[in-house]
């Protein structure tokens, strides 16, 4: 069994989950998320905390266990506190401009990158060098902090680029002068 797949999940007040047919449905105060759950996989709701449990002890649904309570305990999460992510830009003339519910980046290129928030993500813009990526699905937040990095990711021997706020850029040396 799996370690993460045996811990319970403890269902907060305000939050209901109800299962049907192979999906979990969890409400709370910030939105509504969905689970798909894969064959082999049992749910159960006792007293405010909810199992997950295999049904079989095949290599797949042993991979699954921990997999599938995860995701939920992340669904869980997040229609309660919300997921967020900073990104800095670094570099001489990189600038963000919020537009909309998008926003306009200038990183360098010979044409500004407009940026439009997906659905059920909100971008925010602090100063003029930092975007806040922030929404209740944790998945839709990573991947769309990962595409807005994408446009110019930090290069090593300057560190100009957009970067995650705790992002260690390591740094190279560059070429030694021949004399």
């Amino acid at each position: 069994m799996s370690k993460i797949g045996r811990m319970p999940i403890i269902i907060p007040d305000g939050v209901t989950v109800e299962i049907d047919k192979g999906v979990v449905k969890t409400k709370g105060p910030k939105g509504e998320l969905v689970t798909n759950i894969p064959a082999g996989i049992k749910i159960e709701i006792k007293d405010n905390q909810l199992e997950v449990l295999t049904t079989n002890h095949e290599k797949q649904t042993k991979a699954n266990h921990g997999l599938v309570r995860s995701l939920i305990n992340n669904t869980v999460i997040g229609v309660v506190e919300g997921y967020k992510k900073t990104l800095k830009m670094v570099g001489t003339g990189y600038r963000v401009q919020q537009k909309g519910t998008g926003i306009n980046l200038q990183v360098g290129l010979s044409h500004d990158v407009e940026f439009d928030a997906p659905e059920g993500i909100t971008l925010a813009v602090e100063g003029n060098n930092t975007i806040i990526v922030s929404g209740i699905s944790k998945q839709q937040v990573g991947q769309t902090a990962a595409e807005i990095r994408k446009v110019k990711p930090p290069e090593p021997y300057k560190g100009k680029g957009i970067r995650y706020e705790d992002e260690v850029v390591r740094r190279k040396q560059g070429k030694a002068a021949t004399a």
